[in-house]
């Protein structure tokens, strides 16, 4: 079988990344290359590094569509582009992988999923974070009953501030969706995940308190937050929460996933990729621990800043392609995600608890 020929929109550090991850695959090429930046179509070419020959480059979705024999489209480009860039891709009927978040807005997204549920090739909302195998082990084994009935999720990020992007959009909510919904639809998406249920309340206390205060951008102040408490309360009783902090450079482990069950505890940490089971016992009775390694692909590893997710999410969306394997995140859950992100801004900004009610889940 001759290798899918890929598209990708928007060639910035995250275009780059898919292209390290495509070339760790036979069933797959890079053809095109669609930004109006030439400065990051220059990059990308030569991240590519003639591994697949001549990579054809324009400076629209539209005219990548037009000019390039196209399989597959990956959708890198800034947040508040999304739902223009799907348009085209839908309309030329390849299959579609779009990065997360799905859309900065609501009403566009569920276009989006609208879209989606009639588009006949795949569509895929990227949620990498349920592909690191440490992730993905601790979501196995929570749903299999290891911490027996769940109570409690708890997921922690402490991580460095927002990178430099083109143009600087990512300091700004009006681009973003808001932190919570750029960054967080990951984590709130792997609430879900793992709690198998649907939100109802989201409280969150957050704010910008370090990072960019002395920035400017054109005389504007970034407005994104910096760290936040965000509590989720789901329909099945099990409520949920997330720890952020966007000036945690030092911190050892980047995320760590804990679930709380009626049996025992069970935490994943990321990068060490442990995963520690504590079951409960009687006051004074010696602790029952046990902990084991989940490894990674080490050219996986190599490939990105996501422990190997990418290249993991790649061999699913391919699966999907052949039709050997489903679609594993699909547009609801893209909009599901920037759903409780959206109610999550709202708290942070209004000080109150805001149901998911109230945005019409």
């Amino acid at each position: 079988m001759s290798a899918l020929r890929f598209g990708i929109v928007g060639a910035g550090m995250m275009a780059r990344e898919h292209i390290r991850n495509i070339g760790l695959v036979d069933t797959a090429r890079l053809v095109a290359l669609a930004d109006p930046e030439p400065s990051s179509l220059k990059a990308s070419l030569e991240e590519a590094g003639g591994r697949w020959g001549g990579i054809a480059t324009f400076d629209s979705v539209e005219s990548m569509v037009a000019g390039a024999a196209l399989d597959a489209v990956i959708v890198s480009s800034p947040n508040f582009t999304h739902r223009a860039v799907l348009e085209p891709l839908f309309d030329a009927g390849v299959h579609i992988l779009c990065e997360k978040p799905l859309c900065t807005a609501l009403e566009d997204a569920r276009w989006v999923v609208d879209r989606a549920e009639r588009h006949k090739a795949v569509f895929w909302t990227a949620m990498e974070y349920r592909f690191m195998p440490p992730a993905a082990q601790f979501v196995q084994d929570v749903r299999a009953g290891s911490v027996g009935r769940l109570v409690m999720l708890t997921i922690r990020e402490h991580r460095f501030p927002f990178l430099v992007k083109v143009g600087d959009w990512n300091r700004f909510s009006s681009n973003t969706g808001g932190t919570m919904v750029e960054k967080c639809c990951h984590f709130f998406d792997l609430m879900r995940l793992i709690v198998n249920a649907e939100p109802v309340r989201v409280f969150c206390s957050g704010a910008m308190d370090v990072n960019h205060l002395d920035e400017r951008y054109g005389g504007r102040q970034p407005d994104i937050i910096d760290n936040s408490f965000t509590i989720v309360d789901f329909d099945n009783g099990v409520r949920a929460m997330l720890d952020l902090c966007m000036f945690a450079e030092g911190a050892e482990q980047q995320e760590t996933l804990t679930a709380v069950g009626d049996t025992a505890r069970l935490e994943a940490f990321i990068p060490a990729g442990d995963l520690v089971r504590s079951l409960r016992v009687p006051l004074g009775a010696p602790k029952e621990v046990t902990k084991r390694h989940v490894p990674v692909d080490e050219a996986a590893l190599k490939a990105g800043t996501h422990h190997g997710s990418v290249y993991y999410q790649l061999l699913a969306f391919l699966d999907a392609i052949m039709g050997t394997g489903p679609t594993v995140v699909t547009a609801m859950d893209g909009l599901r995600a920037v759903a409780i992100g959206a109610a999550a801004e709202i708290s942070a900004r209004e000080g109150r608890v805001v149901t998911m009610a109230e945005l019409g889940f």
